[in-house]
C-alpha cells in the first residue's frame, strides 16, 4: 500500500505565518511535514512562496480558497497564483450561508462546482469542498453533505474534515465508505466527544481524541484514493507550532 504523505493546514499556525512566513515554513519543514495547505489570501507573492517552499523541501498540496476567488472575475488570478506555487488543488472551505440555506441552494452549488471543475481542468487543476459541522445537520430531510456530493462529479474532491464532522455528530468511516475514491485529501483534525462545552472537544491532540484513526487510515488508503493527509489543529490548548508538532509526532508513532 502506497504511503500517504502528511501536510499541514497553515491556518493552524496563521498568526506565526503572518509574522514570519519564511521562518514558519522552515519550522514546519523541520518538524517533518512534507507539504502545506495555504488558507485564504496569499501571505507573499506566488514566486516568493514557491522559493520558500523549494528552499525547505515542501510541496503546496492544496489551497483553501475563498468562494469569491473562484468566481469568474477572480478565477484567472487564482489560477495564476496556484500555478506559481505548483498547487493543483483549489479547495473551497465554506460557502456563503445565504446560498446554502436550502437543499435547492446546495444543489445549485453542486452545479457550480461541476462547472468549476471544467474550468480548472485545462490548467491541470481541480476543485473540492471542505466541511465544517453544519453540513451534517439535516436540511430538508438530508445532510447537505450528501446533497452536495451526491450531485457532484467524481472529480470534485471530498475533503472530509474528521474533527468538524464528528463535531456535527457524523462519523468519518461511513462517509468515506459511501464516497469511495472521492477523498483525494483529508483533514486530520482531532475531536473528543462528550466534552462540555462541545467545542472543548477540539482541545485534545491527535491520538488523545475520539477519532478511530487506524480505521480511517485503512479506508483512505484502500478506498479513498487519498493522496494527502492534512493536519489541522485550531484549539488554543497549546502554542500553535507546538501543537502541530505534537500531532505530527503522534501520527508518526502510529506508523504514518
Amino acid at each position: 500500500m502506497t504511503r500517504v504523505p502528511i501536510a499541514l493546514e497553515l491556518y493552524s499556525v496563521r498568526n506565526d505565518l503572518q509574522q514570519d512566513v519564511a521562518g514558519t515554513l522552515a519550522a514546519v519543514a523541520k518538524m517533518g511535514y512534507e507539504g502545506v495547505e495555504f488558507a485564504g489570501g496569499a501571505p507573499a507573492s506566488g514566486p516568493e512562496l514557491r522559493k520558500m517552499l523549494d528552499d525547505n523541501g515542501l510541496v503546496c498540496c492544496s489551497w483553501h480558497t475563498p468562494f469569491a476567488a473562484v468566481q469568474d472575475d477572480q478565477l484567472a488570478a487564482t489560477i495564476e497564483l496556484n500555478q506559481a506555487v505548483g498547487n493543483p488543488s483549489v479547495i473551497v472551505p465554506g460557502l456563503p450561508g445565504h446560498l446554502v440555506s436550502t437543499r435547492d441552494g446546495w444543489l445549485k452549488m453542486a452545479d457550480f462546482f461541476n462547472e468549476l471543475t471544467d474550468k480548472l481542468a485545462p490548467h491541470g487543476m481541480f476543485t473540492g469542498y471542505h466541511n465544517h459541522h453544519t453540513e451534517f445537520q439535516p436540511l430538508d430531510g438530508e445532510w447537505p453533505w450528501d446533497t452536495f456530493f451526491g450531485h457532484t462529479r467524481a472529480e470534485v474532491v471530498m475533503q472530509l474534515d474528521t474533527g468538524n464532522a464528528l463535531r456535527g455528530g457524523a462519523e468519518s468511516l461511513p462517509i468515506l465508505q459511501r464516497y469511495p475514491g472521492r477523498g483525494r485529501s483529508i483533514h486530520l483534525k482531532p475531536f473528543k466527544t462528550g466534552c462540555a462545552p462541545i467545542d472543548a472537544g477540539f482541545k485534545p491532540l491527535i491520538g488523545e481524541d475520539s477519532i478511530p484513526w487506524a480505521e480511517v487510515f485503512a479506508v483512505c488508503e484502500a478506498q479513498g484514493k487519498t493522496e494527502w493527509y492534512i493536519v489541522e489543529y485550531e484549539s488554543d490548548a497549546y502554542p500553535p507550532l507546538e501543537a502541530v508538532d505534537r500531532c505530527l509526532q503522534a501520527l508518526k508513532a502510529m506508523g504514518k
